[in-house]
């Protein structure tokens, strides 16, 4: 007998895999041009030239070495080459003893739930978030996600609504900023009332509360804003990163998890991510793109493309009367439907093959998600498109 929980994972599939998909399938009838792809966070803006170089470099190098297996958390050089990358960027401390190398922002959220996660934990998640969260959470990890609803006038966070689902159960809150879906960073201010509640909420309960903070769209930013560097404003921060939005390499799996020492229990928190990479089979991140990063980190894409997208795509919806809280960060815009049921919208979308994803599926319904990493020429040839859906509406 298989273990018919997976058997339901594997055969329900994300409604952006599903959307992707049929997009494949749609553009082999009337051709990739005419499939308006909005679903997928799949970088649009190439690699830097930087990482070429460095593939080219590293490959010329002993083969054996490159390709072989490494500390199962990853090269000590590359991991203290990063270190030293955010000591000079955030004014840190740290050492490359605080980093754990992962196969992309999954595995390090995967580990570190797995890590932090007793039986009875509760681990709250704010919305909108990214899907795969509640799966990593009750799934990966064993323990309970507890879905705080979203502040929708502008996707900061709803403190009454979190403070609510905060009890003597809470091990751990998720936040994700620059934040997918709806491209909003979080302020400065909306970090240190964060901070604040959840020291309070240590000080009640008697244990730490970690704050887990996914940020692999921490460099994709615009109009002068910058994230906030959590582990800055509170200590028992734990960050998951990756390096496929900044660096453009998502088929690459590359991230790391950061323990920061200041943490409650740092050691010990660090040996268990270690042994949770161990137990969920993610050790030793691939060989050649560890040495890559090492040597770009801090680098980006070209965001004046992503940039240049999301005016044309802001400015042209809202124009249209879409509502939409102007996303100062990664590359997607999250409109509210022009019906409640978001759902129905996205279907009827199609219609005009654009393919939208459903802010349901982020938690938040009302909206929908629109990917904007793809060609400028898209984004133009798409507006008209939903001029047409909009005029159905009206």
């Amino acid at each position: 007998m298989i273990n018919q929980k997976m058997a339901a994972l594997g055969n329900n599939r994300s409604s952006i895999r599903e959307l992707f998909e049929y997009g494949s399938r749609r553009a082999a009838e009337v051709g990739r041009e005419n499939v308006f792809d909005f679903s997928i966070g799949n970088p649009s803006v190439p690699a830097p030239e930087a990482v070429r170089r460095a593939i080219l470099e590293e490959a010329a190098g002993d083969p054996v070495a490159l390709h072989g297996y490494t500390a199962a958390q990853g090269l000590t050089t590359v991991r203290q080459a990063l270190a030293d990358d955010l000591n000079r960027r955030f004014g840190m401390d740290y050492t490359g003893d605080s980093l754990y190398l992962t196969a992309g922002a999954a595995a390090a959220l995967s580990c570190v739930f797995k890590a932090i996660a007793c039986p009875g934990d509760e681990i709250a998640v704010l919305a909108p978030y990214f899907p795969e969260y509640l799966m990593f959470i009750e799934s990966g990890a064993g323990a309970k996600a507890v879905v705080v609803p979203p502040d929708v006038q502008g996707f900061q966070i709803d403190f009454a609504a979190l403070e609510q689902r905060l009890n003597e159960r809470t091990k751990a809150v998720v936040i994700n900023s620059p934040n997918n879906p709806s491209g909003v960073v979080y302020t400065e201010q909306t970090i240190c009332r964060l901070a604040a509640l959840l020291r309070a909420k240590e000080t009640q309960y008697g244990h730490p509360i970690y704050l887990i903070s996914d940020e692999p769209y921490r460099e994709l930013v615009y109009d002068g804003v910058a994230a906030p560097f959590v582990p800055g404003y509170y200590d028992d921060t734990i960050v998951c990163y990756s390096y496929s939005k900044s660096l453009s390499l998502p088929g690459e799996r590359i991230g790391y998890v950061l323990v920061p020492p200041r943490a409650a229990d740092s050691a010990d928190l660090y040996a268990a991510v270690c042994g949770a990479g161990r137990a969920l089979g993610y050790v030793c991140a691939p060989s050649l793109f560890q040495r890559v990063v090492a040597r770009c980190t801090g680098m980006t894409g070209d965001l004046t493309v992503y940039k240049t997208n999301r005016d044309l795509l802001y400015d042209g919806l809202t124009a249209m009367g879409y509502r939409c809280v102007k996303p100062a960060g990664a590359f997607y815009l999250f409109p509210q439907t022009l019906e409640p049921d978001d759902r129905a919208f996205c279907e009827r979308a199609k219609k005009y093959d654009l393919l939208l994803v459903p802010g349901t599926d982020f938690g938040a319904p009302g909206h929908m998600r629109i990917s904007y990493c793809v060609t400028t020429d898209t984004i133009r040839r798409a507006l008209p498109l939903f001029e047409k859906l909009t005029r159905e509406y009206q």
